[in-house]
């Protein structure tokens, strides 16, 4: 029998706007985050708010997901419907959202386009609500919601405890990280964002609340940026001695947290980034910062400063998947024969830099990605090739002294494992290198 309560107009735009974030990452290749300002438009605050939670849980419990209506569904239907369906499950046995709100917005959903299978969604999320919760009981969430690719690759390269609580600090939802312009300020801020400070530097903040609407933020007092994202540059500036007039360049630099954090420390910044698009976000980060920079659209391969710089930040391009648990989409855009791309690229771009630092200068490697070949081997592949660098240990002190962030080459490793009594922070790799 087909659910007859009724659907409200609003409960439904926001499902179909969940629908449509969800079609773009599964038939489009697009990231949840690039779709979202577009499929949520004209929805009001709450239900934006509803749209993220039901399509980040969903991208996190897929695999749940998934293996539940294959007990319920027998020949595959339509990819809409299927996601509509995924949709259903989320939020019948991840978000607590009443059975009957869940059935009937899936409902009505299902009618605009596939109303022939409106009666198997019905019938599916009823049963999936008698039964749902019983079978994810049973589960090894953990490994279930993680790519195979993904969780071998962690295995081998981290160990199996450690890829555990990897993958399960990505079923969390992450809280708010915060840079302070001013660090003299970091105890003001930490008080009127009711947040708290990090060992590192930053602030974290459990309280909700849409980030433009908060104090500080339209004045230019703060930005957003991940504690172990925030770590690159605190190495880089800690490592240089006294910032004050140092020529910085950020290569890949949008869309600009770095950039601002060396320029707030008072470097002379040149930020490089190959993408126009991207750029116009840094433009308007520095703008609303009140900070400057010389910023370059190039394809930083090829392109080198008119003038040698002190320092070189490459936080080059990679597979991401060191920031997951933020971007819970990333584990099905991105693929296992990605990553050989990824190392080439950013074996170029390192190798590129050592013709923009002076002789006696530092450059710093960074990637979020928690594939070891993106790591130390790009490392250790340029510096073979290349004798005129030297592999310099990043100092306990470059980290708030938090030296388990550190392995014992001195070179950054986060896990989003660590820090379980803080939350869990994104996954980062940085190597720092000198030029004789």
């Amino acid at each position: 029998m087909a659910d007859t309560t009724p659907a409200k107009p609003d409960d439904i735009a926001a499902r179909a706007a969940a629908l449509s974030i969800m079609e773009g990452v599964f038939a489009r290749s697009m990231s949840a985050e690039d779709k979202f300002d577009a499929a949520t438009v004209k929805l009001a605050p709450r239900d934006r708010a509803f749209v993220r939670l039901l399509v980040a849980t969903t991208l996190r419990r897929l695999g749940q997901i998934d293996l539940v209506l294959g007990n319920f569904v027998e020949r595959r239907p339509p990819d809409r419907v299927i996601n509509v369906l995924r949709l259903g499950v989320a939020q019948l046995l991840f978000i607590a959202t009443p059975p009957h709100a869940a059935v009937a917005t899936s409902v009505a959903l299902v009618k605009q386009g596939h109303e022939r299978h409106a009666g198997l969604v019905n019938a599916v999320l009823r049963r999936v609500s008698e039964k749902g919760a019983e079978m994810i009981a049973k589960h090894d969430a953990a490994v279930v919601n993680t790519p195979m690719w993904l969780w071998k690759s962690w295995v081998a390269a981290y160990g199996e405890p450690a890829a555990r609580a990897t993958a399960e600090a990505h079923l969390a939802e992450p809280l708010l990280d915060i840079t302070v312009k001013d660090p003299s300020t970091l105890a003001e801020w930490a008080a009127r964002l009711e947040a708290c400070v990090l060992p590192t530097g930053g602030l974290r903040r459990t309280a909700g609340g849409r980030i433009q609407e908060m104090a500080g933020f339209a004045d230019g007092a703060w930005w957003v940026q991940d504690a172990a994202a925030a770590l690159t540059a605190k190495i880089l500036l800690h490592m240089i001695g006294t910032p004050s007039g140092k020529h910085v360049i950020d290569l890949c630099a949008a869309p600009g947290g770095k950039t601002a954090q060396l320029a707030a420390a008072g470097c002379k910044v040149t930020a490089v980034d190959v993408s126009t698009d991207r750029l116009t976000l840094l433009h308007d980060n520095l703008k609303r910062l009140n900070l400057a920079a010389d910023v370059i659209v190039a394809d930083a391969v090829s392109w080198r400063p008119q003038e040698l710089a002190d320092a070189v930040l490459l936080d080059a391009p990679c597979s991401a998947t060191g920031t997951i648990r933020r971007h819970p989409d990333l584990p099905y855009l991105k693929r296992a024969e990605d990553i050989t791309g990824f190392v080439a690229l950013q074996t170029k771009l390192l190798t590129a830099t050592i013709d923009m630092v002076k002789p006696g200068g530092l450059i710093l490697y960074s990637v979020c990605s928690l594939q070891p070949e993106e790591r130390r081997p790009v490392v250790e592949a340029v510096l073979a090739a290349n004798p005129v660098l030297v592999r310099a240990k990043i100092p306990p002190a470059a980290v708030g002294g938090e030296s388990q962030l550190l392995d014992h080459r001195g070179e950054l490793r986060t896990l989003p494992s660590q820090w379980p009594e803080r939350a869990g922070l994104d996954g980062f790799y940085a190597a720092a290198l000198t030029k004789q």
